[in-house]
Protein backbone atom coordinates (compact mmCIF):
# COMPACT_ATOMS: atom_id res chain seq x y z
CA UNK A 1 0.00 0.00 0.00
CA UNK A 2 1.12 3.60 -0.82
CA UNK A 3 1.66 5.55 2.31
CA UNK A 4 0.61 8.91 1.18
CA UNK A 5 -3.35 10.59 1.54
CA UNK A 6 -4.72 12.05 -1.35
CA UNK A 7 -5.87 14.84 0.64
CA UNK A 8 -2.20 15.84 1.55
CA UNK A 9 -1.15 15.74 -2.33
CA UNK A 10 -4.50 17.99 -3.14
CA UNK A 11 -3.15 20.43 -0.36
CA UNK A 12 0.29 20.48 0.84
CA UNK A 13 1.14 23.71 -1.17
CA UNK A 14 -2.18 25.43 0.43
CA UNK A 15 -1.49 28.85 2.50
CA UNK A 16 -5.13 29.96 2.53
CA UNK A 17 -6.20 31.30 5.66
CA UNK A 18 -2.84 31.84 7.01
CA UNK A 19 -1.45 34.97 8.57
CA UNK A 20 1.60 36.41 6.34
CA UNK A 21 4.03 38.93 7.69
CA UNK A 22 6.14 40.45 5.33
CA UNK A 23 9.18 42.36 6.11
CA UNK A 24 10.55 44.53 3.77
CA UNK A 25 6.80 44.92 1.79
CA UNK A 26 7.65 47.62 0.08
CA UNK A 27 10.95 46.56 -1.78
CA UNK A 28 11.08 44.53 -5.21
CA UNK A 29 10.94 41.13 -4.18
CA UNK A 30 9.32 42.11 -0.62
CA UNK A 31 5.39 43.04 -2.72
CA UNK A 32 6.05 40.10 -4.93
CA UNK A 33 5.92 37.95 -2.17
CA UNK A 34 3.42 39.51 -0.16
CA UNK A 35 1.25 39.59 -2.96
CA UNK A 36 2.10 36.27 -4.16
CA UNK A 37 0.65 35.26 -0.01
CA UNK A 38 -2.36 37.54 -1.20
CA UNK A 39 -3.14 35.54 -4.17
CA UNK A 40 -2.55 32.38 -2.28
CA UNK A 41 -5.47 33.19 -0.11
CA UNK A 42 -3.15 34.41 2.86
CA UNK A 43 -4.39 37.39 5.35
CA UNK A 44 -0.62 39.11 4.63
CA UNK A 45 0.64 42.14 6.69
CA UNK A 46 3.01 44.31 5.08
CA UNK A 47 5.66 46.22 6.60
CA UNK A 48 8.42 48.64 5.53
CA UNK A 49 9.80 51.68 6.87
CA UNK A 50 7.85 54.29 4.70
CA UNK A 51 4.24 54.06 5.79
CA UNK A 52 2.93 56.21 2.29
CA UNK A 53 4.26 53.44 0.35
CA UNK A 54 2.97 50.48 2.58
CA UNK A 55 -0.20 52.38 2.43
CA UNK A 56 -0.45 52.32 -1.42
CA UNK A 57 0.38 49.01 -1.63
CA UNK A 58 -2.79 48.11 0.62
CA UNK A 59 -4.63 50.29 -1.86
CA UNK A 60 -3.32 47.96 -5.02
CA UNK A 61 -3.73 44.56 -2.64
CA UNK A 62 -7.03 45.40 -1.35
CA UNK A 63 -8.40 46.45 -5.17
CA UNK A 64 -7.47 42.73 -6.25
CA UNK A 65 -9.38 41.16 -2.85
CA UNK A 66 -6.53 40.61 -0.99
CA UNK A 67 -7.63 40.34 2.85
CA UNK A 68 -4.39 43.05 4.18
CA UNK A 69 -3.05 45.44 6.32
CA UNK A 70 0.27 47.50 7.14
CA UNK A 71 1.99 48.77 9.98
CA UNK A 72 5.81 50.88 9.36
CA UNK A 73 8.28 49.72 11.44
CA UNK A 74 12.21 49.77 11.51
CA UNK A 75 13.45 45.75 11.99
CA UNK A 76 16.47 47.11 13.77
CA UNK A 77 14.35 48.28 16.39
CA UNK A 78 13.25 46.31 19.21
CA UNK A 79 10.61 48.29 20.25
CA UNK A 80 9.20 48.80 16.77
CA UNK A 81 9.40 45.03 16.22
CA UNK A 82 7.39 44.28 19.05
CA UNK A 83 4.74 46.75 18.23
CA UNK A 84 4.25 45.91 14.77
CA UNK A 85 3.53 42.05 15.99
CA UNK A 86 1.18 43.31 18.49
CA UNK A 87 -0.18 45.08 15.47
CA UNK A 88 -0.08 41.76 13.23
CA UNK A 89 -1.92 39.70 16.27
CA UNK A 90 -4.80 42.34 16.90
CA UNK A 91 -5.45 42.58 13.03
CA UNK A 92 -5.52 39.00 12.68
CA UNK A 93 -5.27 36.87 15.31
CA UNK A 94 -1.98 35.24 14.76
CA UNK A 95 0.99 35.26 12.42
CA UNK A 96 1.65 31.51 10.94
CA UNK A 97 4.32 32.99 8.27
CA UNK A 98 7.33 35.19 8.16
CA UNK A 99 9.25 36.00 5.46
CA UNK A 100 11.84 38.80 6.05
CA UNK A 101 12.77 40.55 2.47
CA UNK A 102 14.32 43.43 3.69
CA UNK A 103 18.15 44.43 3.73
CA UNK A 104 20.84 46.78 2.99
CA UNK A 105 24.18 47.44 1.24
CA UNK A 106 26.46 50.14 0.61
CA UNK A 107 29.60 48.47 -1.40
CA UNK A 108 32.92 49.81 -0.97
CA UNK A 109 36.13 48.28 -0.79
CA UNK A 110 37.55 47.76 2.84
CA UNK A 111 40.34 50.36 2.92
CA UNK A 112 37.78 53.38 2.23
CA UNK A 113 35.04 51.69 4.25
CA UNK A 114 34.33 53.05 8.03
CA UNK A 115 33.69 50.71 11.15
CA UNK A 116 30.55 52.96 11.29
CA UNK A 117 29.42 51.96 7.71
CA UNK A 118 30.02 48.19 8.04
CA UNK A 119 27.97 48.43 11.39
CA UNK A 120 25.29 49.66 9.57
CA UNK A 121 25.38 47.08 7.31
CA UNK A 122 25.53 44.72 9.57
CA UNK A 123 22.57 45.92 11.53
CA UNK A 124 20.50 45.97 8.56
CA UNK A 125 21.40 42.90 7.20
CA UNK A 126 21.87 40.58 10.35
CA UNK A 127 20.84 42.40 13.59
CA UNK A 128 17.74 43.19 12.30
CA UNK A 129 16.91 39.90 11.17
CA UNK A 130 17.56 38.45 14.82
CA UNK A 131 15.28 41.07 16.28
CA UNK A 132 12.25 40.16 13.73
CA UNK A 133 13.23 35.99 13.97
CA UNK A 134 13.32 36.18 17.77
CA UNK A 135 9.76 38.22 18.85
CA UNK A 136 8.00 36.43 15.74
CA UNK A 137 9.16 33.11 16.84
CA UNK A 138 8.24 33.47 20.53
CA UNK A 139 4.94 34.71 19.45
CA UNK A 140 4.23 31.37 17.35
CA UNK A 141 5.46 29.60 20.12
CA UNK A 142 2.83 31.16 22.71
CA UNK A 143 0.47 30.09 19.61
CA UNK A 144 1.10 26.98 20.55
CA UNK A 145 -0.53 27.03 24.03
CA UNK A 146 1.64 24.69 25.44
CA UNK A 147 1.02 21.72 23.17
CA UNK A 148 3.75 19.30 24.35
CA UNK A 149 3.69 17.75 20.61
CA UNK A 150 4.10 19.84 17.43
CA UNK A 151 3.75 18.25 13.88
CA UNK A 152 6.83 19.41 11.94
CA UNK A 153 5.84 23.11 10.33
CA UNK A 154 2.77 23.40 12.15
CA UNK A 155 4.44 26.19 14.81
CA UNK A 156 4.90 28.42 11.57
CA UNK A 157 6.94 28.65 8.18
CA UNK A 158 10.08 31.34 8.99
CA UNK A 159 11.24 32.55 5.30
CA UNK A 160 14.52 34.58 5.36
CA UNK A 161 15.83 35.60 2.26
CA UNK A 162 19.86 36.14 2.23
CA UNK A 163 21.77 36.08 -1.11
CA UNK A 164 24.72 33.97 -3.14
CA UNK A 165 26.90 36.35 -1.61
CA UNK A 166 26.45 34.51 1.72
CA UNK A 167 28.51 31.59 -0.07
CA UNK A 168 31.44 33.73 -2.50
CA UNK A 169 33.18 37.05 -1.08
CA UNK A 170 33.33 40.16 -3.36
CA UNK A 171 35.23 43.44 -3.52
CA UNK A 172 33.61 46.08 -1.87
CA UNK A 173 30.82 43.20 -0.32
CA UNK A 174 32.86 42.98 3.21
CA UNK A 175 30.05 44.07 5.16
CA UNK A 176 27.19 42.54 3.19
CA UNK A 177 28.96 39.31 2.86
CA UNK A 178 29.47 39.06 6.56
CA UNK A 179 25.52 40.14 6.99
CA UNK A 180 24.50 37.81 4.73
CA UNK A 181 26.50 35.01 5.83
CA UNK A 182 25.67 35.31 9.50
CA UNK A 183 21.85 35.18 8.76
CA UNK A 184 22.31 31.95 6.64
CA UNK A 185 24.04 30.46 10.00
CA UNK A 186 21.57 32.59 12.08
CA UNK A 187 18.70 30.43 10.42
CA UNK A 188 20.43 26.93 10.29
CA UNK A 189 20.83 27.48 14.44
CA UNK A 190 17.53 28.75 14.85
CA UNK A 191 16.19 25.88 13.57
CA UNK A 192 17.93 23.38 15.80
CA UNK A 193 16.08 25.48 18.37
CA UNK A 194 13.03 25.68 16.84
CA UNK A 195 12.02 23.15 14.49
CA UNK A 196 11.65 19.49 16.63
CA UNK A 197 9.92 21.17 19.76
CA UNK A 198 7.66 23.63 18.48
CA UNK A 199 7.29 22.81 14.90
CA UNK A 200 8.53 25.90 13.25
CA UNK A 201 10.43 25.32 10.24
CA UNK A 202 13.28 28.09 9.32
CA UNK A 203 14.86 28.51 5.75
CA UNK A 204 16.82 30.90 3.84
CA UNK A 205 16.22 31.37 0.55
CA UNK A 206 19.93 33.02 -1.42
CA UNK A 207 19.17 34.70 -5.02
CA UNK A 208 21.34 35.92 -7.18
CA UNK A 209 20.81 39.19 -8.68
CA UNK A 210 17.10 40.35 -9.51
CA UNK A 211 15.48 42.94 -11.31
CA UNK A 212 15.01 46.32 -8.66
CA UNK A 213 15.68 49.76 -9.02
CA UNK A 214 18.62 49.85 -7.43
CA UNK A 215 20.05 46.27 -10.06
CA UNK A 216 18.08 47.81 -13.04
CA UNK A 217 21.58 48.78 -14.61
CA UNK A 218 23.12 45.78 -14.22
CA UNK A 219 20.14 44.10 -17.00
CA UNK A 220 22.14 46.23 -19.90
CA UNK A 221 22.91 42.97 -22.09
CA UNK A 222 25.47 45.01 -23.53
CA UNK A 223 27.49 45.63 -20.91
CA UNK A 224 30.48 44.16 -19.06
CA UNK A 225 29.15 43.70 -15.61
CA UNK A 226 26.17 41.61 -17.58
CA UNK A 227 28.58 39.57 -19.94
CA UNK A 228 30.36 38.44 -16.76
CA UNK A 229 27.39 37.21 -15.26
CA UNK A 230 26.03 34.97 -17.75
CA UNK A 231 29.60 33.05 -17.68
CA UNK A 232 28.32 31.94 -14.67
CA UNK A 233 24.24 32.04 -15.42
CA UNK A 234 23.75 28.16 -16.60
CA UNK A 235 20.46 29.14 -16.78
CA UNK A 236 20.67 32.04 -19.43
CA UNK A 237 19.45 35.55 -17.68
CA UNK A 238 19.44 37.42 -14.67
CA UNK A 239 16.29 37.04 -12.27
CA UNK A 240 12.94 38.80 -11.77
CA UNK A 241 11.74 39.37 -8.02
CA UNK A 242 8.84 36.70 -9.36
CA UNK A 243 11.44 33.90 -10.17
CA UNK A 244 11.35 33.26 -6.29
CA UNK A 245 7.77 33.27 -5.84
CA UNK A 246 7.31 29.79 -6.09
CA UNK A 247 10.09 28.64 -3.29
CA UNK A 248 8.68 31.05 -1.28
CA UNK A 249 5.56 29.48 -1.63
CA UNK A 250 6.81 26.03 -0.88
CA UNK A 251 8.87 26.84 1.92
CA UNK A 252 5.77 27.95 3.88
CA UNK A 253 3.60 25.65 2.85
CA UNK A 254 3.11 21.92 4.10
CA UNK A 255 4.68 20.79 1.03
CA UNK A 256 8.03 21.96 2.75
CA UNK A 257 7.30 20.25 6.34
CA UNK A 258 10.90 18.17 6.09
CA UNK A 259 12.53 20.91 5.20
CA UNK A 260 14.33 23.91 7.94
CA UNK A 261 18.17 24.98 8.43
CA UNK A 262 18.41 25.07 4.68
CA UNK A 263 20.06 28.15 2.90
CA UNK A 264 18.42 26.94 -0.89
CA UNK A 265 20.05 27.81 -3.77
CA UNK A 266 17.51 29.97 -6.25
CA UNK A 267 20.45 31.82 -8.15
CA UNK A 268 20.06 29.63 -11.90
CA UNK A 269 22.47 27.45 -11.43
CA UNK A 270 25.33 30.65 -10.38
CA UNK A 271 27.14 28.20 -7.90
CA UNK A 272 27.64 25.16 -10.82
CA UNK A 273 29.98 27.07 -12.55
Amino acid sequence: MVNIEKNFVDTMFSIKGKVALVTGATGALGKVLAKTYGYAGAKVMLTGRNSGKLQELVDEFKAEGIECASFAADPAKEDDVKALIAETVKTFGEINILAICHGFNKPQNILEQSVADWQYIMDADCKSVYIVLKYVAEQMVAQLNGAEKVASGQGGKIVVVTSQRSKRGMAGYTGYCTSKGGADMMVASMACDLSAKYGINVNAICPTVFRSELTEWMFDETSEVYKNFMKREPIGRLAEPSDFAGYALFLSSNASNFITGAACDCSGGYLVC
